[in-house]
């Protein structure tokens, strides 16, 4: 099976990356839905949910939950972004012989190194184990920013073939 994460710059933040222009979410959901059948998941922020849900990709995908413990306040913002809701569609479904995975994991965001903000080393194990993946899997990061999800999927596969 081959599997894509995506974790795009928020709307409005890309420049903070160094990318040009915000991605079209309704283009880019059914980039995803077509180009990997397979599987897919992908990160964005909670205010844009609503109108990611409007595409048929999405709709029939789940919606799972990255928590932050610890959350940046920012003044005026009430209540504060906490949380990030990830769009997937597992690559297998209904695994009777796996352990349940829950629809949510509370992981802190690494703050500190080149790419502040990116995800953690329990995030990506959780995103794996959400998307039914198998250490026999392709998996590929649409946005490989500091290069931690991949690491970590090399990481995870080493474990789980073991």
């Amino acid at each position: 099976m081959t599997v894509a994460y995506a974790d795009p710059p928020y709307a409005g933040k890309a420049k903070m990356y160094g990318v040009d222009e915000t991605i079209d979410q309704a283009l880019f959901l059914q980039h995803l839905d077509r180009t990997f059948p397979d599987g897919w998941a992908y990160s964005l922020s909670s205010s844009h949910l609503k109108y990611a849900l409007r595409e048929r990709a999405a709709q029939e995908a789940r919606v799972a939950a990255w928590v932050k413990p610890w959350a940046v306040f920012r003044p005026g913002v009430n209540p504060a972004y906490a949380w990030e809701p990830v769009l997937f569609k597992p690559a297998r479904r209904g695994r009777r012989n796996k352990a349940t995975v829950r629809d949510f994991v509370i992981e802190n965001a690494v703050m500190s190194g080149p790419c502040k903000g990116r995800k953690p080393e329990g995030f990506c194990y959780w995103l794996f184990d959400l998307l039914q993946m198998e250490p026999s899997d392709e998996f590929i990061d649409l946005f490989t920013g500091s290069g931690e999800v991949e690491h970590c999927w090399n990481r995870w596969r080493a474990w789980k073939s073991e």
